[in-house]
């Protein structure tokens, strides 16, 4: 069986595709992967068949058009408020400049099914063009089927597909304890990767650790978390991990901050009692799937719906870079309810299908 994986050309959007996507390779079937730009390095870091479908393309620059095309829009999306208005307009276009390729992929590749992330609905009008079955597979906190239903209508206009089909299924990666009952497939949240080292930090025995992520896309708004961090850092009976560290942090860190690299965040954050993060989805659905709980401070596009979703599970709160001390910190290594919550989480994550069972479920009725 041949079997294509289509996403946005984000990071963070092909790595929740991964884990599947390996699966089928195992069991035999021949994969490649669709996007573009920075997306195409999670592909080939894991050996995965990788299709570059928009050579040259830059997010920055479309979404900087977008907002200067938009401005009361754009404003809201840096503010997180937008809802779908931000989303439809980007990925929209996004999706308009990948269909072509992702159409030529399909007419070369002949897949029998075709796996897509809500944001890439390029590889639904793709499959709909050539009658192959497709299986959205879900890799955020929002509704998927919204986020297709809001961005397709450029790449269908592009290719004159009437409407997207229903899929054959959804892939559910979201336990629904924290996103509700969602109809699909439920399968295991497993982090993706991109490589690294599983001991990047030096390990002080007897010493808690608290992790400190950002966003793989660097833009307006995503700044400051770690310089809030690192602040209050000092005053901190804890060791402070800095992943990927933002500019603009002071030269001489206090000497319990430990930086490095990309890091493999399911080597990591089962190491560290606590993660303060940007609010991206794979964060989330990590901390959770580790047991940890999570400081989310709220940011651009889908990040506050996010932190409101972490927040109100109870695994973790939310609030601005600017509200973070190092009470807060404590807190959060030391708090016993958020220590319960998440670990019910991990538990509740682990109990869903494995990937390899989703593949062999998904092959059966491709």
């Amino acid at each position: 069986m041949r079997v294509l994986f289509v996403s946005a050309p984000l990071l963070g959007h092909v790595l929740p595709l991964v884990p599947l996507a390996e699966a089928f390779r195992r069991a035999g079937h021949e994969v490649l992967v669709a996007t573009a730009a920075d997306a195409l390095t999670a592909g080939r870091a894991v050996k995965l068949p990788v299709a570059d479908v928009a050579p040259g393309f830059s997010f920055g620059r479309t979404a900087r058009r977008m907002m200067l095309r938009h401005p009361l829009i754009a404003r809201a999306e840096l503010a997180g408020t937008a809802g779908t208005r931000g989303v439809a307009l980007l990925f929209g276009a996004v999706n308009e400049r990948l269909v072509d390729g992702v159409a030529a992929v399909t007419d070369r590749f002949r897949p029998d099914l075709v796996v897509h992330e809500p944001l890439a609905v390029a590889g639904a009008v793709a499959a709909a063009r050539r009658g192959i079955p497709a299986v959205r597979h879900e890799n955020n906190l929002f509704d998927g089927a919204v986020l297709a239903a809001v961005t397709a209508g450029p790449a269908l206009r592009r290719h004159r597909v009437e409407a997207l089909p229903e899929p054959l299924t959804a892939v559910q990666i979201a336990p629904p304890e924290l996103v509700g009952e969602r109809t699909g497939t439920p399968m295991r949240h497993l982090p993706g990767t991109v490589g690294g080292t599983a001991t990047p930090f030096p390990v002080r025995e007897g010493r808690p650790r608290i992790a400190v992520s950002r966003s793989t896309v660097d833009g307006p708004g995503s700044g400051g978390l770690m310089r809030a961090v690192v602040a209050v850092a000092g005053e901190v009976d804890a060791d402070i991990l800095l992943v990927r560290p933002e500019r603009g942090l002071p030269a001489d860190l206090p000497r319990n901050v430990f930086t490095a690299g990309w890091v493999p965040l399911d080597a990591l954050l089962p190491t560290v009692g606590a993660v303060v993060h940007h609010g991206g989805a794979g964060t989330v659905l990590g901390a959770l799937a580790a047991g940890v709980p999570q400081l989310v401070v709220p940011g651009p596009g889908d990040r506050r719906h996010n932190a409101g979703v972490v927040e109100r599970s109870g695994a973790g709160w939310a609030m601005s870079a600017t509200a973070i001390t190092a009470d807060q910190l404590h807190r959060l290594l030391s708090d016993y309810g958020l220590r319960m919550t998440a670990g019910r989480f991990r538990a509740s994550i682990a109990a869903r299908p494995h990937p390899d069972s989703v593949a062999a479920q998904l092959a059966a009725i491709g």
